[in-house]
């Protein structure tokens, strides 16, 4: 039952802990020690390593790690024509240590391209893999629920509607600049769909002005916008969860209030659904899977170096195979295990031991 196409069986979100030769550099580079070109050798050298690290451990997919980022999201976000980013006062806050206070906003119209540079952090990645190279960006909504009108001035866009419209656009030309440079498995990290199964989330959302019951509407649309032009062969994913800074949170709650909108109106073709806590609530809500989709189970956290049970992880595949097939089920680890570049709080080799459990016990239960 191994899988000839993505999401696979032993899967995984993306983003690796730095190694300490990245850590370095990055701090000579702010220093001004070091030039842009010599910051960028030494990430070559180490995302061909962590590349063949991957592929050691038994995965069918690798990613550059994130290496060449500091945030999972702002390093493209802040990329997009019309975007820029700032040091402000954040509205989300993690439950324990906050990451650096860089916010987005709006300065211009939306919907046009010039060439992201992450297309060439993919070409990269894609010339040193001899298995299927993942890229993971962050889901459009990602602009805007953090901030809300604050990061869209009326003097630019009067109406919302008409900056989801471009924001989906210029997403929508991203993906397909991906596909041309030949990515064919592409991961839009969407949490805020989770952020908004959580009640005070959802509070804090209608304090603002703004309506919780209609915003999964609102994202759904335009991250189906952003995949419309995707190539048929190219498997479009979605990872969920409720913030991994430092290895805390932010949400809890559920998939229950956005679970049909989730399954049946996005037109993903596979989920990465984080599911290592009761944070995460029951797995009920697949049943609203339709057949042709793929579930990964987050079981196996990243935010402790603790190497869960075998056993206790395949009861609870046991137990989300009561609401969805088997077949359509994989597994992997519930987040990147380094959402920024600090990373979470476990060490290197904890983080590969969990990689190589995660492929062992894939292998045990499809083959």
């Amino acid at each position: 039952m191994k899988r000839a196409k993505p999401p696979f069986r032993a899967d995984h979100v993306g983003s690796l802990l730095r190694p300490p030769a990245i850590k370095d550099a990055r701090a000579r580079r702010e220093r001004g020690e070091i030039g842009a070109e010599e910051l960028k050798a030494i990430e070559d050298r180490e995302i061909e390593a962590v590349i063949r690290k991957q592929e050691a451990v038994g995965l069918q997919s690798v990613t550059d790690g994130e290496f060449r980022r500091a945030f999972w999201q702002i390093d493209f976000l802040e990329r997009l024509d019309g975007v820029e980013s700032y040091v402000g006062e954040r509205k989300i806050k993690f439950q324990g240590p906050q990451p650096k206070p860089v916010l987005l906003r709006v300065k211009g119209k939306l919907g046009g391209y010039a060439p992201h540079p992450m297309i060439e952090h993919f070409k990269f990645l894609q010339a040193n893999a001899k298995c299927t190279p993942k890229m993971s960006i962050p889901s459009p909504s990602s602009l805007h629920f953090r901030y809300g009108r604050q990061a869209v001035p009326e003097s630019i866009y009067p109406s919302m509607d008409e900056f989801y419209r471009d924001l989906g656009q210029s997403y929508s030309k991203a993906v397909r600049a991906f596909a041309d440079a030949g990515c064919r498995y592409i991961q839009l990290d969407e949490v805020n769909l989770a952020y908004l199964c959580d009640p005070a989330l959802r509070g804090q959302i209608a304090d603002r002005g703004e309506d919780p019951e209609t915003l999964p509407l609102v994202y759904a649309d335009m991250i189906n916008v952003a995949i419309a032009d995707a190539p048929a062969d190219m498997t479009t994913a979605m990872h969920l969860c409720r913030g991994n800074f430092r290895s805390t949170f932010v949400a809890s709650g559920g998939y229950d209030p956005v679970a049909e909108i989730l399954f049946n109106t996005i037109k993903v073709d596979g989920y990465f659904m984080e599911y290592d806590s009761e944070r995460a609530g029951s797995f009920e809500p697949l049943r609203f899977v339709p057949k042709d989709k793929t579930v990964v189970l987050g079981l196996v956290t990243t935010k402790s170096g603790q190497l869960e049970s075998r056993d206790a992880l395949k009861r609870r595949i046991d137990e989300a195979a009561k609401f969805i097939d088997i077949s359509q089920l994989a597994l992997s680890p519930q987040c990147g295990f380094a959402s920024t570049e600090e990373g979470n709080v476990l060490a290197e080799s904890e983080q590969w031991a969990k990689l190589e459990m995660i492929v062992e016990i894939a292998e045990d239960i499809w083959g």
